[in-house]
């Protein structure tokens, strides 16, 4: 790793909403019902001129997009109640609770600066078990003059660290929190909560996916230690329903039989995981369970508008299985999506992905999952039952 090393650093600084905490499928819900109130719907184009922004200027930036009859002041006084009452709902980004033990496992001072009220903060993170105690420092919007894009939230975490600001690496999802960073003369990592919008951060040291993919190692911090041949151990999580296309297209192309499922009535489950390439076991209805290797995201090559799922069966087929029962038990993960400049490029590494999954899915660890009842019990019977 000696060659890829940047810039040492001995501290970290993070930012809270939309970088450890997934808030902003909270905010879309609370804005859906409360722009109903005006006979206006949120439909989430406003999210890329609010992430990073004080309280107050997000309501600004909304009230004044949807041309409320309301002053920023008094929106902001009517949502407030309602989201302090979904706080204890909010959940970590994936890799937050992994990066967070990880750092505090091997000393490394953290510190918090969210351009959120400080009460806010602390709110939020009591609902986590151990973040309270994470963190040595917290700085919120309301302590200092001018918020994130100023450097002067970052400046004074770092004084409160008692180190330089050369010394801190910022990790954060928005641009005004990229911005601060930078200007406050420290290293940072952008970790964009805004899907494909990767190319405007390019004033970030290091633009990666998902936390799954942040590195410590480069920055001269301790490295993970939990990849096991080439894959990340994930708790399970489940997916079913119907295949939507079933040895298709891709198929032909790929050689490997897809079951492509419906996004739809998945939302909050595709905002819950970073897009990239994950395994694990799939069990189809009349056929049986196999190995497993699937992609969430958007696929760049083919420029998908909304984010997808393609779940590769690892398995001979002769022929379609349209219609048919999927369910899907997801045990690890293996790398973020990106984009390939051909067709063979991206076959190439689906083959490469396919290979990393079938080898461990081998391994204790992984193949006792194939006996999780989930994979057999089918769909229809659970929804009598229920």
């Amino acid at each position: 790793m000696a060659n890829h090393l940047k810039k040492l650093v001995s501290c970290v600084i993070l930012d809270l909403d939309g970088t450890l905490l997934n808030t902003d499928g909270i905010v879309s819900e609370v804005l859906k019902g409360f722009l109903g109130k005006y006979g206006k719907q949120w439909d989430g184009r406003e999210a890329k001129r609010i992430v990073g922004k004080t309280p107050l200027e997000a309501a600004e930036a909304v009230v004044e997009e949807y041309g409320l009859p309301c002053g920023k002041d008094e929106f902001l006084a009517e949502l407030y109640p309602v989201f302090s009452a979904q706080v204890c709902n909010i959940k970590p980004l994936p890799g937050a609770n992994r990066l967070l033990k990880h750092l505090s496992d091997h000393g490394v001072p953290m510190a918090l600066a969210s351009n959120s009220p400080k009460k806010n903060i602390e709110s939020k993170i009591s609902y986590h078990q151990g973040w309270t105690n994470y963190f040595s420092v917290i700085v919120g919007g309301d302590e200092v003059t001018t918020g994130k894009p100023s450097p002067e939230i970052f400046l004074e975490a770092a004084k409160r660290l008692k180190t330089e600001p050369s010394s801190c690496l910022v990790i954060e999802d928005s641009i005004p929190g990229v911005t601060a960073g930078k200007a406050a003369g420290m290293e940072v990592v952008a970790v964009p909560s805004i899907p494909k919008q990767t190319h405007l951060y390019t004033s970030a040291d290091e633009v990666i996916n998902s936390l799954l993919d942040l590195q410590p190692e480069k920055w001269g911090l301790p490295s993970f230690e939990d990849w096991i041949e080439g894959t990340l151990p994930t708790d399970p999580w489940y997916i079913g329903g119907p295949v939507i296309k079933g040895f298709g297209r891709g198929s032909k192309v790929l050689g490997i039989p897809t079951a492509n499922l419906s996004a739809e009535g998945l939302s909050s489950l595709l905002s819950d995981h970073p897009s990239g390439v994950y395994f694990g076991w799939a069990g189809l209805s009349t056929r049986g369970v196999y190995k497993m290797v699937m992609s969430i995201g958007w696929n760049p090559y083919f420029n998908n508008t909304e984010k997808t799922i393609e779940p590769w069966l690892l398995h001979e087929f002769n022929e379609d299985f349209y219609g048919e029962e999927l369910r899907l038990v997801i045990v690890g993960y293996i790398r973020p999506e990106v984009n390939f400049p051909s067709l063979e490029s991206l076959i190439a590494k689906i083959h490469e992905d396919r290979r990393i999954a079938e080898r461990a899915l081998d391994l204790p660890l992984y193949s006792k999952h194939k006996d999780d009842p989930y994979l057999t019990k089918p769909l229809h019977k659970e929804c009598n039952n229920s």
